[in-house]
């Protein structure tokens, strides 16, 4: 029959379950077990159209998104790996939670940036490259979802791509976090030169209070030294901006993590929805130099196989 014990989920997805017992499972999974196993679910003839209406119900529910304290890259890869087994109504209920989930993305204060690194290299698995078990989510669509975030909590926030060449993107703030998302990421491809992005706001004069660039690769290795192209040009930004403060997101870091010794430069290695709330901790200056560390140490890559 259906009736099962009140146990991990884990100690029973393993076991020849019937597709009643499936159903079971289903019916009774919290918030965060839902969204995890959808794919499972499927692959066991779960939806058949009496729990599909429960299920997306459950996804799209303000309350549970607030308990569970999602953040919407979580979301971005549930849509990203949902099966073609999964019924359109969860697709759709997913993307209503991704845009409730940004209740809990932190507003940053004053006029912020983000610099969006298009290259090619950025259409790779933010996993890296995994024989058999490459996440699904793009380097592109992390780095565009982090601008979409920002753009929708800080409606004045503007966004720039680059490659080789920079250009500010013009976006719809109320447009939903999957479109604005899609259209920065359909522009991947070509050549890198990360000062380009600076030098477009220098040319335009702009104000700003935090710049965000965000990247895959370790460009920024060397600003120690003071020396690159791209320091100059943050430096020609400071002299407008005297309190702005930059923060550059290493989406590949291949294992390091990097802090530039000065005050206004925070580096981050890897991805995780932390890094949200330690951008907003640097940009509103509550992280001092020797917080850093130990701050970034805790923003981990998750595993999207």
């Amino acid at each position: 029959d259906g009736d099962m014990p009140d146990v991990d989920f884990r100690l029973l997805a393993g076991l020849p379950l019937t597709p009643e017992q499936w159903k079971t499972l289903t019916r009774n999974a919290p918030w965060q077990m839902t969204r995890m196993n959808l794919n499972t679910f499927a692959r066991h003839g779960v939806f058949d159209g009496e729990l599909d209406g429960l299920v997306a119900a459950r996804l799209r529910d303000p309350d549970a998104i607030g308990r569970a304290r999602v953040y919407p890259y979580q979301l971005l890869v549930a849509y990203a790996n949902a099966a073609a087994e999964v019924p359109a109504v969860i697709r759709e209920a997913l993307q209503d939670a991704l845009e409730t989930s940004l209740v809990n993305v932190p507003e940053l204060e004053g006029r912020t940036w983000v610099l969006v690194d298009i290259s090619g290299s950025m259409g790779s698995p933010v996993t890296g490259q995994r024989p058999g078990s490459a996440s699904k989510v793009r380097c592109i669509d992390v780095a565009s979802l982090i601008a979409a975030a920002i753009l929708r909590r800080n409606p004045v926030a503007g966004v720039v791509a680059f490659d080789t060449a920079a250009r500010e993107l013009s976006l719809n703030p109320r447009d939903s976090l999957v479109t604005n998302t899609g259209k920065i990421a359909a522009l991947v491809g070509g050549g890198t030169a990360v000062s380009s992005a600076f030098a477009l706001l220098n040319s335009k004069a702009a104000a700003g209070d935090t710049v965000i660039l965000v990247s895959d690769n370790q460009s920024w290795a060397d600003t120690g030294n003071g020396a690159t192209q791209t320091m100059r040009e943050w430096e020609a930004f400071r002299q407008r901006n005297k309190a702005a403060r930059l923060v550059c997101i290493d989406l590949q870091p291949y294992g390091t993590v990097q802090a530039a010794p000065r005050d206004d430069v925070l580096h981050v290695g890897g991805f995780s929805d932390a890094v949200f709330d330690v951008v907003a901790s640097f940009a509103a200056g509550q992280l001092g130099p020797g917080q850093w560390v130990g701050e970034i140490e805790e923003v981990t890559l998750k595993s999207l196989a």
